[in-house]
């Protein structure tokens, strides 16, 4: 499938170009770290289409406003989706970009053609049926990465649980994610820096959830979650950690280190 993504240039007389890169989805975040204009270099060098990729196939989007001074971005993976460097990389975007607004699509491309006045429906996977939800055991190979791929789920004050994020977020599973735990292997505690949660809480019938990502119609679970209070915590993760007694506790992150490491990263793929 490679790591396609769209990207879009919009231009002061307010017409747009839409460009297609097939690989280059991961290190979208670092490409624009460049600043403006090379990155409109880089995007206009890219073959322009009218193919819009939709929810399963767009791993990653950006677009430049030149008129209004906006850059809107979304990836599934790289630094800015990594819980250590999620805040450094978007202060570093706003740094390389002076007076522009820098703002995270959530909900992916579907996002961008609602800036642009366009339906969004035209790039959902209106297939899917169904959530996938794939739970880790505790001693999962994949929890002791330094950044792994993982959503974690804390339910109530005494349960946790772990979840690949190659998946779906299991946010979207409704109130049918809680049958979907009843059997699931428990975790003590998550320790791991996860790029998105979910915290439920059967009593009060409230549910927050977070992403460092992007998850198709973000702006819209309160419909998987009828009679539900929903929170969308976008990227706050801290909220998470907040209610979940203790249940999350990520690595502390050491921001002006967070900062010198993404700056190497994009040195090195810059390289």
């Amino acid at each position: 499938m490679g790591d396609r993504a769209n990207f879009v240039v919009v231009r002061e007389s307010g017409e747009h170009e839409l460009y297609l890169s097939r690989f280059g989805a991961v290190g979208i975040d670092l490409d624009l770290l460049a600043g403006p204009t090379a990155a409109l270099a880089m995007v206009e060098a890219l073959p322009a289409t009218d193919w819009w990729l939709d929810d399963v196939h767009c791993q990653g989007a950006a677009l430049i406003d030149l008129g209004r001074k906006v850059l809107l971005l979304f990836a599934w993976e790289g630094s800015s989706t990594e819980l250590r460097h999620r805040a450094a990389t978007l202060e570093l975007l706003r740094e390389a970009w002076p007076g522009w607004e820098v703002r995270w699509l959530y909900d992916g491309n579907a996002e961008v053609r609602a800036y642009l006045g366009l339906d969004p429906a035209f790039v959902r996977d209106r297939d899917a049926a169904t959530c996938h939800v794939m739970l880790l055991e505790p001693d999962d190979e994949e929890l002791a990465e330094p950044e792994p791929m993982i959503a974690v789920l804390t339910v109530g004050s005494d349960q946790c649980f772990v979840a690949s994020n190659a998946n779906d977020h299991p946010v979207l599973a409704g109130p049918a994610l809680l049958d979907r735990l009843a059997d699931a292997p428990e975790h003590e505690v998550c320790r791991a820096a996860a790029q998105a949660g979910v915290h439920v809480d059967p009593v009060r019938r409230r549910v927050g959830w977070w992403t460092l990502g992007a998850t198709a119609e973000a702006y819209e679970m309160a419909e998987r979650w009828p009679g539900w209070t929903v929170e969308f915590w976008q990227d706050r993760w801290e909220e998470h950690v907040r209610v979940a007694a203790d249940r999350f506790q990520p690595p502390t992150v050491e921001s002006e280190l967070a900062r010198e490491e993404v700056r190497a990263a994009a040195e090195r793929h810059r390289r």
